[in-house]
């Protein structure tokens, strides 16, 4: 898995105010499982969990939790949810279920290729089934301080694949090149010059020439904020 914008947080320092979620609610149908990860969240995180051992129908809406309008982190159990019932909430702009939440999918089997479909539907994460436990804390880490975690060879398709080309012809291309576009978007989803090079059968040079004139383009000073220009702008 590839952390897209990483920013790293010293283990067992996150503090509630610095998260980005009020509370995270665990779904699925085995109780067991759900409190397990819940306690450990809670403790590894500081976040405030909640389970629901039942469907999505069952989540509660946001005006009824302390979150009010803060968006709240939805972790479904991939292997025990009502998926169906997801993809409609997912997509279902008026929903009162999910219609601030983000979500998050675990126990996710690496065969079954589902990813790029729920990504396009918005969800934040996959994690998969035979996953290490630390890779799961460090995941949820991340998202729940605004990044995603999401696999490079999705972000490269939602990036690029997911353009739409009226708004692209009309900012991006008018700033950027096409090649500056593919060196922009492997920046975006943690890629090191050396990785853009070997992609793209081009010199390191080359690749340190393009960001350069990248981010004069763009007016970003580094890295990081040229991905989050590419975010909003790709």
């Amino acid at each position: 898995m590839l952390l897209l914008m990483s920013s790293r947080v010293p283990e067992n320092q996150e503090s509630r105010s610095s998260l980005q979620y009020d509370q995270v609610l665990v779904v699925g149908r085995r109780r067991l499982q759900g409190e397990l990860i819940a306690s450990y969240l809670e403790q590894e995180t500081g976040a405030r969990c909640q389970v629901i051992s039942e469907d999505l129908s069952h989540i509660p809406s946001p005006d009824d939790t302390e979150s009010g309008t803060q968006p709240r982190l939805v972790l479904c159990d991939y292997q025990a949810i009502d998926l169906e019932g997801l993809l409609v909430d997912l997509r279902s702009s008026s929903t009162q279920k999910l219609g601030r939440d983000h979500v998050v999918l675990f126990n996710v089997r690496r065969d079954q290729g589902i990813e790029e479909q729920y990504v396009w539907e918005g969800v934040r994460g996959v994690f998969y089934e035979h996953d290490p436990l630390e890779q799961f804390l460090k995941g949820v880490r991340a998202i729940l301080n605004g990044e995603l975690w999401l696999s490079r060879e999705i972000m490269m398709k939602y990036i690029l694949e997911g353009r739409d080309p009226q708004r692209a012809s009309e900012k991006t291309e008018a700033i950027l090149t096409p090649r500056e576009v593919e060196i922009l978007a492997q920046v975006a989803v943690g890629a090191r010059n050396e990785e853009i090079a070997d992609e793209l059968s081009i010199s390191p040079h080359t690749v340190k020439t393009h960001l350069y004139n990248i981010f004069k383009k763009i007016d970003v000073p580094n890295r990081l904020q040229a991905a989050l220009w590419a975010a909003k702008n790709l």
